[in-house]
């Protein structure tokens, strides 16, 4: 089966210089795959005109080219006038388009004190649109836009990432989407996540089971000491995707610990809604980022009660009630001390679990017995209490990052037990 190809095409020079990172293309991607789609390749090309026209020609080969950017008002924002030429089309004012873009820029000049005449060529500009074209209406005052160029469906967004996704469902409903959405039937996804185990043990797991091919198509991908195994199965390969998952799972099923989309960290709060529980967390080297990652999924107040980032020992005593004995024989990075933290935290903040991190997360601190990347992790809860020691590979961002899914596994293994 030969499916409908897309190509992604993230303009903008501050994503080509390293300034901002690109949220839109792995958004498209994911959602090329979603609907069936071969997504071919994602371009990063910045505001050089030459440099766009080139890429719009190279994605215009693909059956379907979804655009992010450059639909602004300013001199740089040149997306519109390259489409049209790549396409071989003129460009033309919609009058209704312009008539809604200086309603909003009106009100923007009122609210600035500034005349509307400052406006003026920005919003004719960015109510010009290539020829044929179909306007998706407006998100902030730039429009996305939807054009049928002969072999190829170019479908142009906003660059911010709330508006890109704001137009986005706008698009699939488009006639010209739809056609090439028409020869793409859907394909199913199956997901298996593991915690512990080497990369090197899932991909031999993988070829024992089988490996992909014959309609399932096998990605392994590492985050964070967790490893993902993707499944994309073709219509008619269902039961072969289930044996090869059904392997995986016999071969590596201590380490597994999901089968949806759900991150760690809401996995945590799911388990400690389902018991009643309340979650709280003392920090040291990971500096507030497992509160980050808890505090980061909506709703997880009736969970997380709060933090305690205490870094340095007089915080981990008088807040956490860390014993001056235990940071002076074992020291502030050690099980004694993330067992002190752990139950200091519990009875502090008043929660049914406690979890706490220290460690060495480098460049400098550590010595021959505490080496950089050694971290402590402990969680204590209503039913008994769990403690990991590891020395995590990396810089001092993988470390601190490691640490942090290390601190949420240890809290989901608690609560399993």
């Amino acid at each position: 089966m030969t499916r409908p190809r897309a190509a992604i095409v993230v303009t903008g020079s501050e994503l080509v210089r390293g300034e901002r990172e690109d949220r839109n293309g792995p958004f498209l991607a994911a959602e090329a795959v979603r609907l069936g789609l071969d997504p071919e390749r994602i371009t990063i090309v910045g505001d050089r005109p030459e440099d766009l026209e080139a890429a719009f020609r190279l994605g215009f080969a693909a059956d379907l080219c979804l655009v992010s950017g450059g639909l602004g008002p300013t001199h740089d924002d040149r997306t519109i006038e390259l489409v049209a030429r790549a396409a071989g089309r003129g460009l033309a004012v919609d009058p209704a388009l312009e008539r809604e873009i200086e309603g909003i820029s009106r009100m923007i000049a009122d609210r600035l004190g500034r005349p509307y005449g400052d406006f003026k060529t920005g919003v004719r500009k960015q109510a010009t649109l290539p020829e044929g074209a179909l306007s998706l209406g407006l998100a902030g005052t730039a429009p996305g836009v939807v054009l049928d160029a002969d072999d190829c469906v170019v479908v142009v967004l906003p660059g911010p990432p709330r508006e890109l996704r704001r137009l986005w469902p706008r698009a699939l409903e488009t006639a010209p989407v739809r056609r090439v959405l028409e020869r793409a039937p859907p394909r199913d996804r199956m997901v298996l996540r593991f915690f512990g185990a080497p990369e090197s043990a899932v991909a031999e797991a993988l070829e024992v089971a089988g490996g992909d091919g014959d309609g399932v198509e096998a990605t392994i991908c590492a985050r964070e000491f967790e490893i993902h195994v993707d499944l994309v199965v073709e219509p008619g390969a269902k039961q072969r995707a289930a044996a090869l998952a059904d392997s995986l799972r016999e071969q590596l099923g201590s380490y597994l610990f999901g089968e949806d989309e759900r991150t760690i960290a809401e996995i945590v709060l799911d388990l400690c809604r389902a018991r009643g529980l309340t979650l709280a967390t003392a920090e040291s080297c990971t500096g507030g980022m497992v509160a980050a990652r808890l505090t980061d999924i909506p709703g997880s107040s009736d969970v997380f009660v709060g933090s305690v980032v205490a870094y340095a020992n007089s915080v981990k005593t008088s807040e956490l009630g860390v014993p001056q004995e235990v940071l002076e024989r074992h020291g502030a990075v050690s099980a004694e001390t993330a067992a002190a933290m752990a139950a200091g935290v519990r009875a502090r903040l008043g929660a049914d679990v406690g979890v706490a991190v220290t460690g060495v997360a480098g460049p400098d601190g550590g010595t021959e017995g505490k080496p950089v990347g050694l971290v402590f992790v402990h969680a204590v809860g209503p039913d008994g209490e769990e403690a990991r020691r590891t020395e995590l590979p990396g810089d001092r961002d993988m470390i601190r990052g490691r640490a942090t899914a290390a601190s949420l596994h240890l809290v989901r293994r608690l609560l399993e037990s």
